[in-house]
């Protein structure tokens, strides 16, 4: 397990704990459009040096997950 920002990340709230710290929240009622747009940010936190590496991998694996369980409920 990675550790994050002092906690172990795990799940799509985790990430959304890592985005609030950056005073960024993500809420368009619309799941899918949620966790690409958390994906972006995770992605210019990542860009801009303010999260490392290793919180940046578990960020964007667990977001994928989410989205590929999203999409496979749809179908």
């Amino acid at each position: 397990m990675i550790k994050c920002g002092g906690f172990n990340m795990k799940t799509v709230y985790d990430v959304q704990q890592i985005l609030k710290k950056f005073g960024t929240y993500i809420y368009t009622g619309d799941r899918l459009g949620d966790l690409n747009l958390m994906s972006l940010e995770i992605n210019e936190l990542y860009a801009s040096g303010f999260i490392e590496k290793s919180e940046y991998q578990m960020a964007i694996l667990i977001l994928k997950r989410e989205i590929n369980k999203v999409n496979n409920s749809l179908d």
